[in-house]
């Protein structure tokens, strides 16, 4: 019978992990991009800017914590990344900008970043 290393299940983990991100992001891009062509006023911009706030407080909340191995300069470089977007989905939502598109560009970035 063949024993996992700790190693294999942590690389395991990882690489699911960061499929699970891909997969949240790629979401909210596409919801993002229906808001696009719906306007900032349609149900699909409510909730393309509903789940992209919770994704990126979520990454936030999880880039904050001691556990997370990411280095510190790279966490701290997406978190400021989250807060920007944070930012921006609030100035969609009270109806000082449409930059559904500058959100997406972003998002895109940091999903193409995760191999």
């Amino acid at each position: 019978m063949y024993q996992f290393s700790y190693a294999e299940i942590m690389a395991d983990d990882v690489a699911d992990s960061k499929g699970r991100e891909r997969q949240v992001l790629d979401k909210a891009i596409t919801m993002l991009e229906a808001a696009m062509r719906s306007g900032r006023e349609s149900r699909e911009a409510v909730e393309a800017l509903f789940f992209t706030r919770r994704v990126w407080i979520a990454f936030i909340d999880d880039l904050r914590s001691p556990e997370n191995q990411l280095p510190i300069n790279l966490r701290a470089d997406i978190i400021s990344i989250g807060i920007w977007v944070l930012k921006e989905a609030e100035r969609i939502r009270v109806r000082q900008s449409d930059n559904f598109k500058g959100i997406a560009d972003v998002i895109t970035i940091i999903r193409d970043g995760l191999k």
